[in-house]
């Protein structure tokens, strides 16, 4: 199991951090970052804990402006739980990792298990040494549970230890250097107690102690409950209640014998008021906590739920890159889990690892979707549903853009409002600048793909013909009304937007932002209304009936789609696609002398507003832009687009594109080296591998410096599952068929997974050299699939499995 696990050697205060976001334990309900019980946040520590779609809202003054920013709440930390020893002359310090006494320390992570298991060897300045050793998990089976199980031994020693567990509602969100100028203190009304006292008593024994709060300006109201025990080999141990202000605390002492250990078990629960079934947050968890069985129930039953999980979701890799995938898998199913479906939350683009981002919801489901859709297609359901939900927003800000239709946020949150922020602040320059990234109207496109994708994966007509068919028709809606036609191009253009590269907000030297005619927006918008269409044409007549006069369209509106979706402007300059109408026009950046000055220069856009100069004048991306067209569609796919609207793409010309923009992008994302690792595998190329390992390495290397500490990158770590389930098989589920068409790769010659495919669990797919194998699993009911590889077309049914022979390349 050695392939399952995720270790840390020694401490490092300067990596612990990164570690805590790498070691989060969640169950997609809540996660909390794997930071060491002992200690509170400071430079090298931050406990986090965020429950799924807790969010608040504050006002903070910024560069003399008032800004307001909702983010996900940093809740109550139920982690803490210190010791000391004590003696003739009073009790010791509190141990400490950040102390003189550390001699040994190891962190475990197991994948498998869903634990996080930590040993520690700490002596006092006497020489007395106590080893620890702790055990954590967040419930998989019940969302609600957490535990922490502490064994104490003396090493050749006897005598008393004194331990204090809390739970500390005196938290901020403080996670983010740069946010730290805001307000964030989110949690108000934090009162702690113990049985059916009232807030603040204590002084008794109480295996129970409870803490609740609030939040300021949403109201979600927050209880948490700890059950804190000790084995019973000396049988007068118990926990007393000795409460702080916002800190419920419980207090015991252990004897210790010379090489005996004893444990201390702390169970927790957790509710907030956004649940579903409960009346009170506060009772809920205290009657949770108090019905919970003893920490060797509740793990065994843990492991089960987990060892389930796998099962669905059995991803087979060899090698270092195989380790690194399921380390990626495990952070995306503790963030979306089968929990996740009963929920009202979206994809968060940082996971529930840390506060980057704000815990806010952007494109990223756009990569993290495909792979729910085969594995967990209930989640995925959920996570559109979320956008369904915000459609009425989405109109609302449409409308007050002055356009028809639905114009869904760049950045969303609780209710679906623009949430993006105004201001942001570059660290290099220590100036707060303008923030015009909530123009990236292309995440309408991005949902609309991901409704598209998703009923063909799983083939769910019903959310089609229902809540898909109405995003997907009011999304192709504010296309087609926000593109304006151009006599002198006689095309349709659409103007004032920011593409998927971020780095360019506005033209040289111009008073207002946004670009013209960028190709990515342009060329998903012609494809969502080209679907849109599609599907009001096939719906069955009673669905489309109800989607007319719902959504109120008429035979002209859908000519009038129908013109634009085969006329929209797609740019282009000596030979290639532009990534925007005049940016062929715009200045070649120095990359070397750039690099020579400042080192890593992915952050361009920081290095050069820090030097006075702005990304804007040069022909330089963060990451894919045009490119990400060679992600959605296939090469096929992406020729007949552009035939509808008009354009010729032969190979030569999509290569010179990849090519040209390849030598122009600083890779500033860690989503760049997986579309451009999926882009170059598609056209076959040898280097493909190079970027794929960038994608892999992206949070275990922090190859973004320092941002991962803040919470993953969940986009990326979906995205290189992704990449081996669908981008190197070149697996289609289009026409109710499974479509291949795999691609060597010098870095994995050999895989397999296992996936969900209307209705079939377990459908089992293997690539080895020269033969890609598919098999069925026996069903009572299951109709057959369609498997088509190259010329050949096959016909599968339950029960049965078939080698067809690749291609030579």
């Amino acid at each position: 199991m050695t392939d399952w696990l995720w270790e840390y050697e020694g401490y490092d205060p300067a990596a612990e951090r990164l570690r805590e976001a790498l070691c989060t334990l969640g169950n997609g309900y809540f996660a909390t970052r794997g930071a060491a019980p002992e200690c509170t946040a400071g430079d090298a520590h931050y406990p986090g804990t965020y429950a799924a779609g807790c969010y608040n809202r504050l006002t903070s003054t910024v560069a003399g402006r008032e800004v307001e920013n909702e983010d996900i709440v940093n809740l109550p930390n139920w982690l803490p739980l210190r010791f000391r020893t004590t003696g003739e002359d009073g009790p010791a310090p509190w141990f400490s990792p950040d102390g003189e006494g550390l001699r040994e320390h190891r962190q475990r992570l197991d994948l498998f298990g869903g634990t996080l298991e930590r040993t520690a060897r700490w002596a006092t300045a006497d020489g007395r040494v106590l080893l620890v050793r702790q055990l954590r998990l967040v419930h998989m089976g019940d969302p609600h549970l957490a535990a922490l199980r502490t064994e104490f031994t003396a090493e050749g020693w006897s005598g008393e230890i004194e331990v204090e567990a809390a739970v500390d509602g005196g938290v901020t969100n403080s996670g983010v250097a740069r946010y730290r100028r805001l307000d964030g203190a989110h949690l108000v009304h934090v009162d702690p107690g113990d049985g059916d006292d009232g807030p603040g008593a204590g002084g008794g024994a109480a295996d129970v102690v409870w803490l609740r709060c609030r939040t300021r300006t949403s109201d979600i109201r927050v209880g948490m409950a700890a059950r804190t025990t000790a084995d019973s080999a000396a049988g007068h141990e118990r926990p007393r209640a000795d409460h702080e202000p916002d800190r419920a605390v419980q207090r015991l002492r252990l004897s210790l014998a010379a090489g005996e250990p004893r444990t201390v078990d702390k169970i927790v629960a957790l509710h907030t008021s956004r649940d579903t079934a409960i009346s009170d947050p506060l009772h809920a968890a205290a009657d949770r906590v108090r019905r919970a069985p003893g920490f060797e129930e509740l793990l065994e039953s843990h492991r089960t739920a987990w060892r389930q999980l796998w099962r669905r979701a059995a991803l087979d890799v060899p090698g270092e890159a195989g380790r690194i995938l399921r380390l990626h898998l495990f952070h995306v199913l503790q963030t979306l889990s089968p929990h996740t479906a009963d929920l009202d939350v979206g994809v968060p683009a940082r996971g529930l690892h840390g506060e980057a981002y704000r815990g806010h919801i952007f494109w990223d489901e756009l990569f993290v979707l495909p792979y729910l859709n085969l594995r967990f297609p209930e989640v995925s359901r959920a996570l559109l549903t979320y956008r369904y939900r915000r459609l009425d927003q989405a109109r609302v800000l449409a409308r007050d853009a002055g356009h028809r239709g639905a114009m869904y946020p760049w950045q969303s949150g609780s209710d679906g409002r623009e949430e993006t922020q105004q201001l942001h602040l570059n660290p290099r320059s220590g100036r707060w600048l303008p923030d015009h990234s909530r123009l990236q109207h292309h995440v309408g496109s991005a949902i609309a793909y991901n409704v598209w994708q998703y009923c063909e994966a799983s083939g769910d007509a019903e959310f089609l013909h229902t809540k898909g068919a109405e995003m997907l028709t009011r999304i192709a809606r504010f296309w087609a009304d926000f593109a304006d036609f151009d006599p002198d191009l006689g095309r349709y253009r659409i103007r004032g937007v920011v593409g998927p590269d971020e780095y360019h907000e506005a033209y040289p030297d111009a008073d207002r932002p946004g670009l013209d005619d960028n190709a990515y927006t342009n060329v998903t918008a012609a494809w969502v209304i080209s679907r849109a269409l599609d599907l009001v044409r096939d719906l069955p007549e009673p669905r489309r009936v109800d989607l007319l006069e719902r959504t109120g369209l008429g035979p002209g509106e859908l000519e009038h789609w129908k013109e634009v979706s085969t006329r929209l402007y797609v740019p282009f300059h000596d030979g290639v696609i532009s990534q925007f109408h005049g940016y062929g026009e715009l200045a070649e950046l120095d990359w070397e002398g750039l690099g020579s000055r400042h080192g890593d220069i992915r952050r361009l856009d920081r290095v050069l507003e820090a030097e006075g100069d702005t990304v804007n004048r040069y022909r330089a991306s963060k990451q894919a832009d045009v490119l990400m067209l060679g992600y959605l569609f296939s090469p096929a796919e992406l020729r007949a687009l552009f035939a509808r609207l008009g354009y010729e793409l032969d190979d030569a010309t999509w290569q010179r594109t990849v090519d040209y923009y390849l030598r122009r992008t600083s890779h500033g994302s860690t989503l760049s080296g997986l579309v451009h690792g999926w882009v170059l595998s598609r056209v076959r190329r040898e280097d493909a591998w190079a970027y794929c390992r960038e994608a892999l390495e992206g949070d275990i290397a922090d190859l973004q410096g320092g941002t991962t500490e803040e919470g993953v990158h969940l986009g990326a770590m979906a995205g290189t599952l992704d990449l081996v389930q669908r981008g190197l098989t070149g697996m289609e589920t289009r026409s109710g068929s499974l479509w291949f068409d795999p691609v060597p790769s010098p870095g994995l010659s050999e895989y397999g997974f296992t996936m969900r495919y209307h209705g079939h669990w377990g459908v089992r797919v293997a690539v080895r050299p020269g033969e890609l194998r598919i098999g069925l699993p026996p069903s009572a009911d299951g109709l057959p699939i369609g498997v088509r590889l190259g010329g050949r077309s096959v016909v599968l049914e339950p029960g049965t499995s078939c080698v067809l022979p690749l291609p030579e390349t």
